[in-house]
Order: C-alpha cells, then structure tokens, then sequence
C-alpha cells in the first residue's frame, strides 16, 4: 500500500513538473510580427533564378524548351548538366516546391524566355503536403493554369505524369501510390480534352504496384541516372514530334 502510494506521489510530482516546465516554455511566435514576417517571405522563391534568368541570352531561342518542376526536375541537371545550357534546354526546377508556387513564378521563369516549348513536371510534393493540400482537383488546376497561361503566349504545352512513388520518406503516409495515379489521370483527361501532349513517365517507370522502379531512384521518390536517362529518351521523342524537329 506504501509503495503504491509512493509511485502515485512521485507520478504526481512528475506530471506536475511536466507542466510547470511546459508553461514556461515560449511560443516561437511570440512577440513576432507574422503579418510582417510574410511580407519579407519569398513563399514562391521568385529570387532564385535572378541571375540565371540575366544570363539567358533572348537572341538565342531557337528550338528553346524550358523545363519547370521541382526537385526532380532541379535534379536532373546535376546527373546531366550539358543537357542544360540555359539558353537552349532551361533548367527552372526547385526542390520542394508545389504547383502553386510553380504558377506564381512561371511568367518569370518560363514566359519571359519566350521558349518553343515547355516542359511541366509537378504535383508529388504537394501530394506530400510540402503546402496545404485541398484536394486534387486543385493541384490539377494549377497544372492547368500553367499550360493555359503557356499556350497564351504561343508557348507549346508538355504536361507530364508524376514520377511513381509507393512512400514519401520523409512524410509517411500520404498515400502517393493511390493519389498519384488518380493526378495523373487528370491530367492525362485535361490533355486529351486540350490536346495538349502528355508525357507518360509513370508508366515507363512503375514497379507495377505504383512505386518506382528500384534502379531508376536512390530513395523511392527521386530519379537516379538510370532514372534519368529514360526520362530524357522519352521527353526527347515527345519534343521531337512537338517541334518537328
């Protein structure tokens, strides 16, 4: 009885340290301003390509294709950098960003080049909640938006598949195994309405249970080389019909 009545005095001691050491600590927000911190929030990175976007010589577009993404798209320039020259094929892939902050930044990083193309490769990291996910169909719209704004300005339209994925390491979870294939099938569905070219990469890189080929990515999500090197044949074979090349 004693020994009962000591554990529950010291579980009360404790819990009631727990709590005292718990209203000490300090909200991280607190006495910060959020309304002005935003505004000095590059939330779309518009600064990032600055001085890339300088050095794009515009005398030089002839059969220029611009490639917008996220860190897949970012990645493929580290595994094949004569792919991309900046003047011809235009890397503007940045890691973790999502299809709204893709939209935000795709007059400056895509338009502005006048390119004869562009390639649109987007929509696992907000699938992953890398920003807020409503639903799909949004995702979807922002896709939609970015090729409408493309085709706007003479620009032709790529719209590819999202990459396969059975897990996001590091956001367990979120089932991309299921939501990817139904993003993809609207996009394949917009593209067929628009006629708009849909680039098939997931086809040619699912394990057949919606995942990545094991030797085509070195953590389920992101390409490796040989990943790369079936991404490049395909968006080569669909610039090719694009461009009458």
């Amino acid at each position: 009885m004693i020994k009962s009545l000591n554990k529950t005095l010291l579980l009360t001691m404790v819990l009631i340290a727990s709590q005292s050491i718990l209203a000490q600590e300090k909200n991280p927000l607190d006495n910060i301003d959020v309304t002005k911190a935003m505004m000095h929030l590059d939330w779309a990175s518009m600064s990032y390509f600055d001085d890339k976007n300088k050095a794009v010589d515009p005398e030089k577009n002839d059969g220029r294709v611009v490639f917008m993404g996220n860190s897949i798209t970012q990645g493929w320039m580290q595994y094949m950098p004569k792919m991309f020259d900046n003047d011809t094929y235009i890397n503007r892939g940045i890691g973790g960003q999502t299809t709204p902050q893709m939209l935000l930044r795709f007059r400056q990083d895509v338009i502005a080049h006048q390119p004869k193309a562009v390639v649109i490769l987007a929509g696992t990291n907000d699938i992953a909640g890398n920003t807020p996910l409503k639903d799909l169909e949004t995702v979807a719209g922002y896709l939609f938006s970015m090729a409408e704004l493309a085709r706007q300005h003479d620009i032709k339209v790529i719209l590819c598949s999202v990459v396969p994925a059975a897990e996001y390491p590091w956001r367990k979870g979120k089932r991309p195994d299921v939501k990817i294939p139904q993003l993809n099938k609207m996009i394949q569905d917009y593209c067929n309405e628009t006629d708009i070219h849909y680039l098939d990469y997931f086809s040619a890189m699912t394990d057949g249970k919606n995942g990545l080929i094991e030797s085509y990515g070195y953590d389920g999500v992101h390409p490796d080389e040989d990943g790369y090197k079936v991404m490049t044949e395909l968006v080569e074979k669909a610039l090719d019909q694009l461009l009458d090349r």
